[in-house]
C-alpha cells in the first residue's frame, strides 16, 4: 500500500470524525469551563464531577429538567470498572501525553516516534495468561482486548488527540462516541500515525481502528458488549548506526544532520498486523431487589464471552546481510509468523450486598501458530506449526466490607501444554480520607510467548523448536502499597522468577567485531531463581502556584547469571508552576522535566525478531533527558507544546536508546486534547 494511499485514507477518517460529530449532534450546547483552579487536581480525582453540561435538555433518554454532568460521561474496562471522562489538565496528564498515552516513566524511547521502547523497570505482577505471538518490543502500540474500552454517554462525546512527529507525519488519535438511546451506546475510534525520523530508513507508522458497543435491556437483566478492532503496526529497520564515531566524535559537525549518518540496513522492515472479534453477554437469572432504589440487588447470572484474533508477524529485506547472517535460504527475506485464536469462555456469578460477587468459569482456548512450510536441515526438523487447546477453569471473588476492599482470581488449565495456572489476591484498606494500605500477591506459571517454542527464518541462524524442551515460567510476586495524601505513594514489589526465558547472542568477539553479534541471537532459559526488588516513590510538594513531582524508583536483581539487566535507579522530577491567566479565560501550566537512569548493560535490539536481546558487553545510561514544557487549558481543549532532550544541545553525544540506536536529539514538538459535546 502505497504512502499516498494511506495518507488518504488517514485524512477520510479524520474527516468522517468531524462530519459523523454533526450527523449525530443532539443538541449544539458545550460544557462551561471550570470556575474554580484547576491546579493540583490528581488524574484520579473528578473535580469535574458535578460540573453542568446541559440544562433543560430533551435529549433521548434525559429528562427535560436533567442536568447532565462530567460524571454522566462513564468510562468502562474490560474489567468493568468505570471511571469518568477527565478533562483537566494536570502534571500526570502530562505524562501521558505520548504515543502510547500512558505514563513511560520506566520506559526508553528510541529515536523516532512510534518505534520500540527499551525497559527500564520490570513488572511481574501482570503476566497473560495465555502466550502470545511475541515480538514484544513492536506490541507496544497494539491494543489488546484488555486495552479495550467502552462508553456510557448521555449524548455524544469526541475526542481528537493531535501531536506532532519526529520529521514529515503527524499523529491523530480520534474517538466518537454516541448514544442511540439510553440503554445503547456505541464509539468509532482510529488512530493514525506516521513519522518519517531524522535518521534514514526508519519511518514508522500505524493505524488502529476500534469499534464497541455496549447494550443493556430496560429491566437490567441482560446485557450485551463487544468489540471490532484492526490493527497495522509497520516500520523500517535501520540496524542503528553503522560507525558510532559519526555520531559521537563529529567534531566538525559533518554530522549533525542525522540523515547523513551511515546505518547497517537500509531495505528491511517489520509489520504487525492484527484483527480482532469480541462478543460478551451476560443474562440475570434472579435479581432480587427490595425496591426500586436499590442498585445492588441480590443476583444469580450467567455469562459468555467469545474472542477470535488473528496476528501477523512480518519481517522482510530485499537483500541479504551479513548483520543478520551469511548464506539465507531464500532471498529475498519473507518471514512471517502467523497466531490464530479463539476464546470462549461460560461464566456464573452470584452477587449479594453482603457477600460480594463470587464467580465461577471454564474456558476454551484454541490457537494455532505456523509456518509456511517445515525445515529439514542437519541439524534435525522444525515443525511448522504448534496447534492445540487449553481447557480450564477458574473463578473470581470481590467484596467491599467497611473500609476494606477484596478483589481475587483463579485459574487452573486442566487440558493442555501452554498453560498451568495463575493466582491474584488484592487487598486494599482505607485508613481515612486521606490514607489508605494495599497488599496483593500473584503466582503464575505457563510456557513462554509462541516465539520462543518455534520460529523459522530465511536466515539460518533464526531456525529453533523449543516447546518440548522449554519449562513453564514459574512467577511469585507479593506487593505492598502505602497511599496517602500527606506522605505520598510508596510501592513495594518482590518477586521470584523461575526458568525465567530471554533472547541472547552467542557471538565471539570477532563476531561482535565484525557487526555480527545480532546475527546470533537465540532463545534461552535460566535454570536459577531470580529475585527482583522494585521499590517506587512518589510525591507531589506544592506551594502556592508552584509544585514539585517526583517519582523516584529504585530496583535490585540477585541472579547467578547476568540475564536481567536493569538500571539500580530511575528518578523523574518536574518542577512547574500553574495559574488560571486572561481572567480565568485559560489555565497556564509550565515547567521543565529532568529524568535519570544510572548505567547499566542496557538490553540490545533484533530489529528481525522483533525482540530485545540480554547483552553484557557495555554499559549505557548515566545521562539526564532534561524537557521544558508549556501546557495551557481553554475550556474543554488542553494544549500540549514541548521542548524535547533540551540539554543534548550542549551535552555529550552519548546518549542511547540501545546499542548502536541513540536517543532523539532536541525537538520542539507541539499537539492538542479537544472534547467536544452535543
Amino acid at each position: 500500500m502505497s504512502d499516498q494511499y494511506k495518507g488518504m485514507r488517514f485524512l477520510f477518517v479524520a474527516l468522517f470524525f468531524f462530519v459523523a460529530q454533526a450527523i449525530f449532534a443532539q443538541q449544539d450546547s458545550v460544557p462551561p469551563s471550570k470556575k474554580t483552579g484547576h491546579s493540583g487536581v490528581l488524574e484520579r480525582d473528578n473535580s469535574f464531577a458535578n460540573d453542568t453540561l446541559n440544562r433543560g435538555s430533551s435529549l433521548r433518554g434525559v429528562k427535560k429538567n436533567d442536568s447532565i454532568k462530567i460524571k454522566d460521561y462513564k468510562i468502562i474496562s474490560y474489567l468493568r470498572d468505570t471511571t469518568y471522562l477527565d478533562t483537566t489538565l494536570t502534571i500526570r496528564k502530562e505524562y501521558k501525553y505520548n504515543y502510547l498515552r500512558t505514563d513511560d516513566f520506566e520506559l526508553m524511547p528510541f529515536a523516532n516516534m512510534g518505534q520500540q521502547y527499551n525497559e527500564l523497570g520490570k513488572d511481574f505482577s501482570v503476566v497473560p495468561y495465555y502466550p502470545r505471538i511475541g515480538a514484544t518490543a513492536k506490541n507496544y502500540g497494539y491494543a489488546e482486548k484488555e486495552d479495550i474500552q467502552y462508553y456510557n454517554v448521555p449524548t455524544p462525546m469526541t475526542e481528537l488527540m493531535f501531536k506532532t512527529t519526529m520529521e514529515q507525519g503527524q499523529f491523530l488519535d480520534a474517538l466518537l462516541t454516541f448514544n442511540m438511546s439510553k440503554r445503547f451506546n456505541a464509539s468509532v475510534a482510529y488512530t493514525g500515525f506516521r513519522s518519517l525520523g531524522k535518521y534514514r530508513y526508519e519511518q514508522a507508522q500505524d493505524g488502529k481502528f476500534r469499534v464497541t458497543f455496549n447494550y443493556v435491556t430496560e429491566n437490567g437483566r441482560y446485557d450485551l458488549r463487544g468489540h471490532i478492532a484492526a490493527q497495522e503496526l509497520e516500520d523500517q529497520e535501520s540496524g542503528g548506526l553503522k560507525d558510532r564515531t559519526q555520531f559521537e566524535d563529529d567534531e566538525k559537525g559533518d554530522f549533525q544532520d542525522r540523515a547523513k549518518i551511515d546505518l547497517l540496513y537500509t531495505n528491511a522492515r517489520n509489520r504487525i498486523l492484527g484483527k480482532r472479534y469480541v462478543l460478551e453477554q451476560r443474562y440475570k437469572l434472579v435479581n432480587h431487589k427490595k425496591d426500586s432504589t436499590d442498585t445492588d440487588p441480590t443476583s444469580l447470572a450467567i455469562g459468555h464471552e467469545f474472542g477470535y484474533e488473528t496476528k501477523m508477524y512480518e519481517f522482510r529485506q530485499t537483500a541479504q546481510n551479513d548483520a543478520l547472517g551469511e548464506n539465507p535460504f531464500l532471498v529475498p527475506i519473507e518471514d512471517k509468523a502467523r497466531l490464530k485464536t479463539m476464546f470462549n469462555k461460560g461464566t456464573i456469578q452470584f452477587s449479594n450486598r453482603t457477600l460480594g460477587k463470587l464467580a465461577g468459569n471454564i474456558s476454551l482456548f484454541n490457537y494455532n501458530y505456523y509456518f509456511n512450510s517445515i525445515l529439514i536441515t542437519d541439524e534435525g526438523t522444525i515443525q511448522n506449526k504448534l496447534q492445540g487447546e487449553e481447557i480450564s477453569v477458574g473463578g473470581t471473588y470481590s467484596n467491599k466490607i467497611g473500609p476494606l476492599s477484596l478483589s481475587g482470581n483463579i485459574n487452573y488449565t486442566v487440558v493442555g501444554d501452554l498453560t498451568g495456572n495463575n493466582f491474584d489476591a488484592m487487598a486494599k484498606y482505607q485508613l481515612n480520607k486521606n490514607n489508605s494500605v494495599i497488599g496483593a500477591i500473584h503466582a503464575s506459571s505457563r510456557m513462554p510467548d509462541f516465539n520462543y517454542l518455534l520460529y523459522q527464518s530465511d536466515y539460518r541462524n533464526f531456525n529453533w523448536q523449543n516447546d518440548a524442551v522449554f519449562d513453564n515460567v514459574s512467577i511469585q510476586n507479593i506487593r505492598f502499597g502505602f497511599d496517602s495524601k500527606w506522605l505520598g505513594l510508596f510501592e513495594a514489589e518482590y518477586s521470584a522468577i523461575d526458568n525465567y526465558t530471554y533472547f541472547a547472542s552467542t557471538a565471539t568477539q570477532e563476531q561482535i567485531d565484525n557487526a555480527q553479534e545480532t546475527a546470533f541471537v537465540k532463545p534461552f532459559q535460566e535454570t536459577s531463581t531470580i529475585n527482583h526488588l522494585k521499590v517506587k516513590y512518589t510525591k507531589e510538594l506544592k506551594w502556592r502556584k508552584w509544585a514539585l513531582m517526583n517519582t523516584v524508583m529504585y530496583q535490585d536483581v540477585t541472579q547467578d547469571s547476568q540475564v536481567l539487566n536493569l538500571p539500580e535507579l530511575v528518578t523523574r522530577n518536574t518542577f512547574y508552576f500553574s495559574s488560571d491567566v486572561f481572567k480565568k479565560a485559560m489555565f497556564l501550566q509550565t515547567g521543565v522535566t529532568f529524568k535519570y537512569f544510572t548505567s547499566y548493560n542496557m538490553n540490545a535490539y533484533n530489529p528481525l525478531l522483533g525482540e530485545f536481546y540480554i547483552q553484557n558487553n557495555e554499559e549505557l545510561g548515566g545521562y539526564p533527558l532534561l524537557d521544558v514544557f508549556i501546557n495551557a487549558k481553554i475550556r474543554q481543549t488542553r494544549i500540549y507544546f514541548k521542548a524535547e532532550h533540551l540539554n543534548s544541545l550542549f551535552s555529550e553525544p552519548n546518549y542511547y536508546s540501545a546499542p548502536n540506536y541513540p536517543y532523539r536529539d532536541f525537538v520542539i514538538r507541539f499537539g492538542l486534547v479537544w472534547n467536544f459535546f452535543s
